[in-house]
């Protein structure tokens, strides 16, 4: 079969398969996904043609809206681009296949900036939208990361800077109202957990609907808020970053993000159950366990040893998140879980946003195999979804609410190349990823998937059969190793490094131009090409799932 993904690989007429709607969007998107060479061929032909129709669908949610020129938006029923997702987390994913869109997409929310500094929080075709600030993902990295992987525009990235900078001062002088150096949610909408009961009892938009303003008469509000504290605290330490490529002084930036974590680990964090919870206006702790782990956790906060700790006791927990399609919105020891999937809830049911989200706080630690087991059941019901909605029953996989949803579109094309496909690294590196889809229901089905990639010119190709990948340069074979394994190279192809992506210990033969090596491989090890040889640099072991 993998010769035959090879052939199908190479004579896919990707127009063809893409073939999105006429309208002034579908040439720009065709044409600069192209440019981008991806192309993916698989034993299943229902998750190939899924895959497509995601590809098409992601289309249809880019569109013009005011003097913008052509950009991202949420799609289903939210008719406008978000700051806490579309502008973020899903421009930042875009960033690998349609560059030209994402940029236009970020530099949107600096265009629109009020001249107080404020963002607003959603950009529509009638305009900027300033009624909260709704943050998650930390805007600074996803511009960081975008700059680094696309040529390092430094206009743009001037422009961002100056933007983040002023609404920085903004956040600072406006939602800090109890001086405890943390960022204040005055609503529910604030941080986006429609209908969590993290939020009951509160208003869903601040005060007359002034995003500087909160209800007086509220018994509970303002909330230091731990998932908001913990993205200002990573915006700032990637604005820090950024100075100091421009040629700035980043160290008021490093001194601003440290003050804002301690300002979160002393008013948000518990010692006792070892959680993140909001800290109401009379300093008492919200004790309801929702993904605002995961949200802090994926802005960078704690350490290898932490994280290891709450993934144990929370996210692979099968009685905490880790439901058999994860992760919950909220605990589902919490009696307040609703699982129903029927609305946009985030008391509950699965989020697709989550887990595009989720893979900056796993990477960030090394725990790729524990990544994949979360992904793995998402993907499956994606690739089954008859409308890509934004929420999944945690209990069966079945689509929820909405539909042409842009990050559950990107869930799905994310999660082909972060498992089996060819993902080019901000850093200057491509993950070469030799998994396959998983049978998450019924019978178990091997399953052979070919992924393809233009990089600086240069056409790569991986192939997984069952037990095999072959990564091809230009047609020629490049690379050889066992399935189970992450390649990791730089832009040339030339070997870095091994990853074992594995529960299970993998061995075999790994060849290519550096040489021939047999090779036992264990879960989330990491092996280095040092000296004609292999190093290890990281230690085998993984988090096992938890009840």
């Amino acid at each position: 079969m993998s010769n035959d993904l090879v052939t199908r690989l190479r004579s896919l007429d990707l127009a063809g398969e893409i073939a999105p709607p006429s309208g002034e969007t579908s040439a720009p998107c065709l044409a600069e996904w192209q440019a981008s060479g991806v192309s993916f061929v698989c034993s299943d032909p229902g998750y190939e043609r899924q895959y497509y129709r995601a590809v098409r669908e992601l289309f249809s949610c880019v569109k013009s809206t005011d003097d913008l020129g052509l950009i991202l938006q949420e799609g289903g029923i939210y008719f406008g681009c978000w700051l806490e997702s579309t502008g973020t987390i899903s421009a930042e994913l875009l960033s690998r296949f349609l560059p030209g869109v994402a940029q236009r997409t970020f530099e949107g929310f600096a265009k629109t900036q009020r001249p107080d500094g404020l963002f607003p929080y959603k950009l529509t075709a009638d305009g900027a939208v300033f009624n909260q600030i709704q943050l998650v993902t930390p805007l600074a990295r996803s511009v960081w990361n975008h700059y680094r992987l696309n040529g390092r525009d430094r206009a743009f990235l001037e422009t961002m800077y100056t933007a983040m900078a002023a609404y920085d001062g903004w956040i600072a002088g406006n939602r800090d109202t109890r001086g405890t150096g943390g960022v204040e949610a005055f609503c529910c909408f604030d941080t986006g957990h429609d209908l969590s009961a993290r939020f009951w009892h509160v208003p869903d938009t601040p005060h007359e609907n002034d995003p500087a303003r909160c209800d007086p008469a509220n018994p509970l509000v303002p909330f230091v808020a731990p998932d908001l504290t913990a993205n200002i605290a990573c915006q700032r330490s990637y604005l820090a970053r950024i100075a100091d490529e421009l040629g700035d002084d980043e160290t008021t930036w490093d001194d601003l993000a440290a003050a804002s974590t301690a300002a979160l680990h002393r008013h948000c964090f518990d010692d006792t159950d070892q959680f993140f919870y909001d800290s109401d206006r009379h300093g008492r702790p919200v004790r309801v366990q929702s993904d605002v782990l995961l949200r802090v956790l994926a802005s960078e906060v704690g350490d290898d040893d932490f994280f290891a700790e709450m993934l144990d006791r929370y996210l692979l927990n099968t009685g905490k998140f880790f439901a058999k399609y994860p992760f919950t919105s909220i605990a589902m020891s919490d009696p307040r879980f609703d699982p129903s999937p029927d609305h946009n809830s985030w008391c509950g049911p699965t989020n697709l946003l989550s887990l595009i989200r989720a893979p900056h706080a796993f990477e960030a630690h090394r725990r790729h195999v524990e990544l994949g087991l979360a992904l793995q059941p998402a993907l499956w019901a994606l690739f089954r979804m008859e409308r890509f909605a934004q929420t999944i029953n945690p209990f069966t996989g079945d689509a929820g609410f909405t539909e042409s949803y842009s990050p559950a579109m990107l869930g799905l094309i994310d999660f082909v190349e972060r498992l089996f496909g060819i993902l080019p690294r901000p850093d200057g590196l491509l993950w070469f990823t030799g998994l396959a889809p998983a049978s998450i229901s019924h019978r178990q089905v091997d399953i052979e998937t070919g992924y393809a990639r233009i990089i600086d010119g240069a056409r790569f190709e991986l192939v997984t059969s069952e037990t095999e990948v072959v990564v091809y340069k230009d047609g020629a074979p490049l690379h050889r190793f066992p399935k189970g394994i992450r390649l990791v190279t730089d832009r040339a192809g030339t070997p870095v490094s091994l990853i074992g992506m594995s529960v299970a210990p993998v061995s075999g033969t790994v060849s290519g131009p550096g040489g021939t090596f047999e090779v036992t491989i264990g879960p989330n090890e990491q092996l280095d090409f040092r000296d004609d040889g292999l190093t290890a640099v990281w230690p085998a072991g993984y988090v096992p799932i938890s009840s």
